[in-house]
């Protein structure tokens, strides 16, 4: 099976089992993929028919599944992804004698990957996203591209390898027009303009908005603006500074599976790095996470290669740590720390996640969170 065909029947799966909002998404996803302007106007017409009043679910998914048996259809070629489309190796950038130091940092992502970079605030996310884009210098190391054309200038370069700050600049005009403006600097027809750039609109959720402008939208609303604009130029790499930071918790969960089904698309896959503090949120979507603290660097492959095999669970309880050791008495705690309203405890390799939260049921304890962080980055936070 193709990739091309997983990704239909993963539409299919959802609208089978009325999962509609998410399923529509993921069909919009296919059909960009078919690249063909007669599936893209099909797809406006029904974004446009969904959202101009309320329909029954049934009619809805059987126009959704009719469009869908038409993409199936297409034979989408898929793009080579197996060589590495950004290598940074051993980067070191340090600030005014020394005073912060960022590095050594390795990495090298592949298109159709996303990685995350989380860490506390001042510990070089920032910067290295920066350095990444080429938008400052480092000190030392080795860092390399590979795109599918060398860029013939800086404005190429800039279309291609693309860095989103945190705080994006005001622009002026409709959220269409300005979309429409980005294509007609490629030569785009304005037939074909219209109807990608009605196709990205619908893609991200923007159609009821389209027509208005910056000071009209939400801080979430700007960032889709963003990531559509950004993607009408095709990048092959992405570089995102929080995109995450003014979304609330649906939000984000739906914006982070956005960029990872456009990031993996059959015939323009992305390479996409992203910096947060929505650390779990984050690792759901990423291939490898990437751990900063003090400018120094880990990611969640770490554990692997040093051996370590320690079970780490973190707990929001409001029972007590004297009630806590008693429950686990017969197992082999190293350490029970205490951080900002949790508990995180540090187990022998014998003890098993299972076997724990088997003891906290049978002694009835009450739990209100409870995670097994050991492989995750969240241990290099609570270390």
């Amino acid at each position: 099976m193709t990739l091309h065909q997983r990704r239909v029947a993963e539409v299919t799966h959802f609208l089978e089992n009325k999962d509609i909002d998410l399923g529509f998404r993921k069909l919009l996803d296919c059909a960009m993929d078919t690249q063909d302007m007669s599936v893209y106007k099909e797809a406006i017409a029904l974004t446009d028919w969904k959202e101009s009043q309320k329909h029954p679910m049934e009619e809805f998914i059987l126009k959704c599944e009719n469009l869908l048996a038409k993409i199936a259809t297409f034979d989408v070629k898929e793009h080579p992804s197996d060589q590495a489309v950004l290598s940074a190796s051993q980067i070191v950038k340090s600030y005014g004698n020394r005073r912060f130091s960022l590095g050594p940092v390795s990495i090298e992502i592949k298109k159709g990957e996303v990685y995350g970079l989380v860490g506390e605030n001042g510990n070089g996310k920032t910067t290295l996203l920066r350095i990444l884009a080429k938008e400052i210098s480092y000190d030392s190391g080795n860092l390399s591209y590979s795109f599918n054309e060398i860029p013939k200038n800086d404005y190429d370069l800039k279309a291609t390898l693309v860095y989103i700050p945190q705080r994006t600049e005001k622009w002026y005009g409709s959220l269409k027009d300005n979309l429409k403006f980005v294509l007609s600097n490629y030569g785009i027809p304005p037939e074909e303009n219209e109807t990608r750039v009605l196709m990205m609109i619908a893609r991200f959720g923007l159609w009821n908005y389209k027509h208005l402008k910056w000071n009209e939208l939400s801080s979430g609303y700007k960032m889709r603006f963003e990531l559509a604009r950004i993607l009408l130029r095709k990048p092959e790499i992405l570089l995102l500074d929080e995109p995450l930071a003014n979304l609330d918790v649906l939000a984000q969960q739906v914006i982070l599976e956005d960029l990872k089904s456009i990031a993996t698309s059959v015939n323009n896959p992305i390479a996409l790095i992203l910096s947060s503090q929505q650390l779990y949120e984050v690792e759901k979507v990423s291939d490898k996470v990437i751990f900063l603290k003090n400018g120094q660097y880990k990611d969640n492959s770490d554990r692997e290669r040093e051996g370590e095999n320690q079970l780490i669970i973190e707990i929001d309880t409001p029972e007590s740590r004297k009630k806590l050791l008693e429950i686990l008495k017969d197992f082999s705690l190293e350490k029970l720390n205490y951080n900002g309203g949790i508990y995180v405890m540090f187990f022998g390799a014998d003890v098993k996640f299972h076997q724990v939260i088997s003891a906290l049921g049978n002694a009835e304890a009450e739990i209100l969170y409870i995670r097994n962080i050991s492989s995750s980055t969240r241990r290099f936070f609570v270390s």
